[in-house]
């Protein structure tokens, strides 16, 4: 079987199985942190059903503002009580999870200026 292009099925195959192989972009992610009834980010990361978390929100930097992630409830960070997040975040990075920090959220209480 050919294509228009001039190029055998086999080929075409084989180039796609080479070019899917050699990409290690892909994986599936996640945001954690904005949902009370998600479970803690261990729990996330336990399923074995994602390759990146972000951790959503760091919702208040810039401008000279000290920074503050909102984790809607699963934390209180006004009472240092976001520190026993970075146990979790261990044990994801354990699984070879990627743990990442996104910026902003839908509150706009940030500047970079």
């Amino acid at each position: 079987m050919e294509f228009q292009l001039g190029i055998s099925l086999p080929i075409l195959s084989l180039v796609i199985l080479t070019l899917a192989q050699g990409s290690e972009a892909s994986g599936i992610a996640i945001y954690w942190g904005q949902n009370g009834n998600e479970g803690t980010l261990a729990e996330t990361c336990a399923t074995g059903n994602y390759d990146f978390v972000n951790l959503a929100f760091l919702s208040t930097f810039g401008n000279g503002r000290t920074p503050m992630i909102n984790l809607a409830g699963h934390c209180d960070p006004y009472s240092n009580g976001c520190t026993d997040l970075s146990t979790e975040i261990k044990s994801c990075q354990a699984r070879g999870i990627k743990v990442m920090l996104s910026l902003g959220g839908g509150v706009v209480s940030y500047s970079l200026a």
